[in-house]
Formats: structure tokens, C-alpha cells, sequence
């Protein structure tokens, strides 16, 4: 399979380019350093309206997860906050798009699409990280709906959401296991506590924070896909369609520390002459392009097969490879721009060092590579067999 941006999503970028570099690269420094939730870039993306991009024409999208890649690619070239939120208003939408009901459809999309409502998800546990089967969360059944009780850790946006996707594992009403679901949870949902907003290395902008549980009541109407494992495997599908674009916020994050570091050692001089006439620093320019090149063309090449259909068994594989892959090469390329900084690259009165940060969130966030490594393997050599 081949793929050419089109004339749509080369305006697309071009626009966003623009846009980045005009209105949003002035507050990018300041909404890290404040690690204050930007609201005058949520009312821009909102303005652009950019929400649906990756969705259906019905909802106002462009139906294309290339196009999604892209203008992620563009804000997190100069603010990777800008573009995650775009990621975390498409997670909820995606999972609802596909495993919601029509009124579930009805009453929360049309609202996401707007930017007239927030969303959030919330899988994460203290106990269990990026194992999923070993979340403690639980959904017991109650007359008209479910009980939750427990915690969650790392929910990103849950501060400001208007709702929040949660996974617990559902439980009939003696108390026996039926499998994990997603509940739709209002953020005014007696019994949750959303606590303190972490204070992140990375990723400032937009806060994550614990969640707890205790008694929470939530209506039967409130249960994303059937019940049981088979509906949190239709939402976790969405999930894995959209990894490219966690991929793509990665390589942002790559093309924008070349910009900041290309800029630099063609202004700084030492020895008589600019240091961009060394070799050996010309040779570690060479190399972050080319490693970002790749990563672009293994993203891009991902989209494209989401945009083509491709799921599943197929696409897991490919979505893995470029979110891990991708999200390594921004932190050798942000590493190797501090380096070309000097002692400048561990000073705040110079971005770079946010770019370092900001890559290492990309390596752990929505799935660590490690796990990512498990998927690419298991495609190859099946999974691992317990003895």
C-alpha cells in the first residue's frame, strides 16, 4: 500500500503550521512553566474546529486518521500541550463512536465535536499500570445500574471534564467477575473524588489526576457496549486505531527540537566560525533528521492503513511500532538537541529542555514501549506461554 497527503490534508498542514507558529509557539513556554490548563488554545482549537478531525463527516470530521497525525505533528512541533488537547477529546469520542449506543452516540458526541463537552478515560491502576486484566476497580450490579468502588490513577483532563470513561471490572450482584467495561461517569457523580493534579516532568498542561471511588452509582444507560469483556474490547480497538496519533505527537516533538537546535548552533559561534560548521556536529544534525524521517514515514504509513480499514491482528503490530518507535527517536533527537545547546540546554530561559521532557512522557503514556515491544514480538513469535 502507497500513500500521498492529499490536497485537503496539505492545507490542513499548511494551515495548522501557520496557525502554530503565529498563535500558539508564544504561550508554549509559559503553559509549561505555569503548568496552567491552557483554555485560550482549547477556545483556538475549538475556533479551527479541529475536535471531529480524525471522525466521521456526519460529526463535522475529515474521517482520517492521517489528517488526525498531522495536525497533531504541527502543534506539538512548537507545543506538544496544544496537541494532546486534541488527543484527549478524541479518546472518549472514538471509544464512544464505536462502542457506544445510538442515545449514548446522540447525547455525548455532538457535544465533544463542538468542544461544548470534555471527555477523560480512565484505565490506569496503581496496582497494575499497563495490565489491564489486573485492574481492582469494580462495577457491582445494583438495581438500574452498577456500584463503583476503588481507584484510579493518571487520568488525564479528569479535572476539567465534563465526563470521564471508566474501567472497572463488572461484577453480577453476588459478586462474581463478568469482565471489564467502560462507564460513562459524570464528573458530578456522587461518590468520585477527583484528587490532586500530579506534578508532571512533562505534558503540564493538561493535569492528571487520581480518581476515587466510593458508592458511586451509575445507570445501567451509562455502560459503554454490552456487558462483560466484549464491550471494552470494541472501545480498547478504538483506542489501538488511534495510536498513530500518539505516535505523531512524538514526532512533533522530534521535528521541533531540530528547529529550536538547527537555530542555535547557526547563531552560536565559537572558534571563529558557527558551530554548525563542525563536522561532527553537522554529522549529529544528519542523523536526528534521518531518524525523524523515519519515524514520520512509519506513522504516516500506519494512518494510512487506518484510513484504509486495516484493524485488529493486522494493525496492532504496525500501531505499536510507531508509537514505541517514534517516541524513542524524540528522546534521542531532544537528547542529542540539549547536548548541541550546551550548558543553554539544561537552562529554563531556553525551550529545548522542554522538548526533553516532554519526550520521555511520549515513551511511557498510552501503552510504555515496553509493552509496545510485547505486541510487535507477540505478532512474530506468538505470545508467551506460562508454565
Amino acid at each position: 500500500m502507497t500513500y500521498e497527503l492529499t490536497d485537503d490534508q496539505v492545507q490542513i498542514r499548511d494551515l495548522i503550521r501557520r496557525v502554530a507558529r503565529e498563535r500558539v509557539a508564544p504561550r508554549a513556554d509559559e503553559i509549561d512553566r505555569t503548568a496552567e490548563y491552557p483554555h485560550d488554545m482549547y477556545a483556538l482549537l475549538k475556533e479551527l474546529g479541529l475536535f471531529t478531525l480524525p471522525f466521521p463527516e456526519a460529526y463535522g470530521g475529515a474521517g482520517s486518521v492521517m489528517s488526525a497525525c498531522i495536525a497533531v505533528e504541527e502543534f506539538g512541533r512548537v507545543c506538544y500541550n496544544t496537541g494532546y488537547l486534541l488527543v484527549v477529546q478524541w479518546t472518549p469520542f472514538g471509544a464512544i463512536l464505536e462502542g457506544g449506543t445510538e442515545e449514548q452516540k446522540a447525547r455525548l458526541l455532538p457535544g465533544l465535536a463542538s468542544g461544548d463537552l470534555r471527555g477523560a478515560l480512565s484505565i490506569t491502576e496503581a496496582q497494575s499500570g499497563s495490565d489491564v486484566s489486573g485492574i481492582r476497580t469494580t462495577a457491582r450490579r445494583k438495581d438500574g445500574g452498577y456500584v463503583l468502588n476503588g481507584s484510579k490513577i493518571w487520568c488525564t483532563n479528569s479535572h476539567i471534564a465534563d465526563f470521564i470513561l471508566v474501567a472497572a471490572k463488572t461484577l453480577d450482584e453476588e459478586g462474581q467477575p463478568l469482565g471489564i467495561n467502560l462507564f460513562i461517569v459524570d464528573r458530578n457523580t456522587p461518590g468520585l473524588t477527583i484528587g490532586n493534579e500530579e506534578d508532571k516532568m512533562g505534558a503540564r498542561g493538561v493535569a492528571s489526576c487520581p480518581l476515587y471511588f466510593d458508592d458511586a452509582f451509575i445507570r445501567a444507560e451509562d455502560r459503554l457496549g454490552p456487558e462483560g469483556g466484549q464491550g471494552f474490547k470494541v472501545a480498547m480497538e478504538a483506542l489501538n486505531t488511534s495510536r498513530p496519533i500518539v505516535a505523531a505527537r512524538a514526532v512533533g516533538i522530534a521535528q521541533g527540537a531540530i528547529d529550536h537546535a538547527v537555530r542555535f548552533i547557526q547563531d552560536r559561534v565559537a572558534f571563529g566560525q558557527t558551530i554548525s560548521n563542525f563536522q561532527g556536529v553537522r554529522w549529529m544534525i544528519a542523523d536526528m533528521v534521518t531518524q525523524t524521517e523515519a519515524a514520520r514515514q512509519l506513522v504516516y504509513r500506519t494512518a494510512s492503513l487506518v484510513d484504509a480499514g486495516v484493524s485488529g491482528r493486522e494493525l496492532a503490530p504496525m500501531a505499536a511500532m510507531a508509537k514505541m518507535f517514534a517516541s524513542d527517536v524524540a528522546m534521542k533527537v531532544a537528547t542529542d538537541a540539549v547536548q548541541l545547546f550546551g550548558a543553554a540546554g539544561i537552562s529554563n530561559e531556553y525551550s529545548i529542555n522542554r522538548y526533553f521532557r516532554d519526550a520521555k512522557v511520549v515513551q511511557i503514556i498510552e501503552g510504555t514501549n515496553q509493552i509496545q515491544r510485547n505486541i510487535v514480538a507477540d505478532s512474530v513469535l506468538g505470545r508467551v506461554k506460562k508454565t
